[in-house]
């Protein structure tokens, strides 16, 4: 498989360690009303499919307008209400 190749503000993150959550929980289930809403009342949404919100790893290639970080930098991240950290 090749990697992706990030933008010219993007850095590839080679992650060695996510969390499961509270939320990453809820989601796979959907047994809440609000999960329901966010992830589709029959079929699950496709922007939701792979969970993960939180990573840490290591800067495997940077974008050409990166200046803050450098390749080979440790890194941690939030995703927000964003997903797909469990992504390979």
């Amino acid at each position: 498989m090749n990697n992706p190749t990030p933008k010219g503000n993007e850095v590839l993150i080679r992650v060695y360690a996510t969390s499961v959550t509270t939320a990453d929980t809820m989601m796979r289930r959907g047994d809440t009303l609000l999960s329901r809403i966010l992830l589709g009342f029959i079929k699950q949404r496709k922007i939701f499919r792979i969970v993960g919100t939180e990573l840490a790893g290591k800067i495997e290639i940077i974008g050409k307008g990166v200046n803050r970080f450098k390749k080979g930098d440790q890194v941690y991240g939030f995703r927000g209400f964003g997903t797909g950290v469990y992504a390979e």
